[in-house]
């Protein structure tokens, strides 16, 4: 008989909610997945953290659904600003729907672009403090106004605003969980690209686009939308901010050849990152902090959704996030160091301290994310079986995983 899901299943408890529905065998599912009919069960029963990208993925084109449908986005319900970010999706979302730059937008009472643009610049600062509350709450409004503004005489600088953000808003959508908006934000973003026809913002709105797709698991879209970009950004890179753009596009470029697989040319894309990196420096360009520490940040993501922990937890030692004063690439250090000091023999102490400091540096993403709660739950079960773990277990209750 199919079990009746949980109020707030697991990850483990909806594979397996849709296996049976199915009526499928561990062995038959596993077979569809390509891994080991073992790992499956492991990760059914709780005893292995469904917190790999690239695994989930598998395992959702097995069961002929999107990563997202088995992650879900359940949040605490004694975190306000969690809930009040997962209801500020609706909003966002009919906006994007909304928005189309071949009609007219609303023009009553006529946008003041200074004033959009003040409230794209504070926007902008929550989603680098991962406050996706408070940019939820404005994104709205700031999106019907920037495109009732692009019919005003200064249409280049509304469209360019629009551009920032739509990828925004992709941005806090993809990190709540919802990869197919942030694919609807993605497209209005590049929209909004074309119509600049600036290559440097097309090759944002294709790191927006291909940063979608890999987060629906579609990581040949993602790699052949970032590869495409790369080839066209190539002949602008002296521009202002094309160095930059180029070496953030070839991180995706990694990491989707990574989620298919392609290990060396995972690395070799990295390398010409890192290379790129070390002449452009630390840089700030359209609040993307490419350089060195954030090519260190996306090759320990890599490596731990790559199975390779002893490599992440490597560089992990050897980069400091400190580097990059936003909380919305430190969070990502801790977050994905943790998921890799996890699955090393004795240590977990470091990995609970790393998901704490997680939590510190931005509660909003942590408490959203499924896969933070996913490692969480793995070291819970560790814990309870060594009988310790207090601040674990406090952790643990703040994400009301039991």
């Amino acid at each position: 008989m199919t079990p009746r899901p949980t109020p707030d299943p697991s990850i483990g408890e909806r594979i397996r909610d849709r296996r049976l529905r199915r009526g499928w065998s561990i062995r038959y599912a596993a077979s569809r997945a390509g891994v080991s009919h073992a790992t499956w069960s492991r990760i059914e029963r709780g005893r292995q953290a469904a917190d790999n990208r690239f695994v989930l993925a598998d395992l959702a084109t097995a069961l002929e659904c999107s990563p997202a449908e088995l992650a879900g986005t359940s949040v605490p319900a004694g975190d306000r600003a969690a809930v009040a970010a997962h209801a500020a999706v609706h909003g966002i979302r009919q906006a994007l729907v909304d928005l189309d730059l071949s009609a007219p937008g609303p023009s009553a009472p006529p946008p003041d672009l200074a004033a959009l643009a003040r409230t794209a610049e504070l926007v902008d600062d929550l989603r680098r403090s991962c406050d996706y509350a408070g940019a939820g709450r404005l994104i709205p409004d700031l999106l019907r106004g920037l495109h009732a503004a692009t019919a005003l005489d200064d249409r280049a600088r509304a469209l360019r605003l629009l551009c920032e953000v739509t990828f925004i808003a992709s941005s806090v959508l993809r990190n709540l969980g919802h990869p197919a908006e942030a694919w609807l934000g993605a497209e209005r973003c590049r929209d909004a690209a074309d119509a600049t026809r600036d290559p440097i913002l097309r090759g944002y709105a294709a790191y927006a686009r291909a940063s979608a797709a890999n987060a629906c698991g579609s990581y040949d879209r993602g790699l052949a939308l970032a590869e495409q970009a790369v080839e066209a950004l190539r002949p602008d890179t002296a521009r202002p901010g094309g160095a930059a753009m180029l070496g953030s596009l070839q991180l995706i470029c990694a990491y989707a050849s990574r989620g298919r697989r392609r290990l060396d040319d995972s690395r070799a894309w990295c390398a010409e990152a890192a290379e790129l990196a070390r002449r452009t420096g630390e840089t700030t360009t359209l609040g993307l902090y490419f350089g060195p520490t954030n090519v260190g940040i996306w090759r320990i993501g890599i490596e731990t959704d790559g199975d390779d922990p002893v490599r992440a937890a490597r560089i992990a030692r050897d980069t400091d996030p400190a580097a990059l004063p936003v909380g919305f690439r430190q969070v990502f250090y801790y977050a994905d160091t943790a998921r890799a000091l996890a699955r090393l023999c004795g240590r977990d102490r470091e990995a609970i301290r790393f998901l704490l400091t997680a939590e510190r540096v931005a509660p909003q993403h942590v408490h959203t994310s499924s896969l933070v709660q996913e490692t969480a739950r793995a070291l819970l079960d560790r814990s309870r079986r060594l009988a310790g773990g207090t601040e674990l277990r406090a952790f643990c209750e703040r994400l009301q995983i039991g």
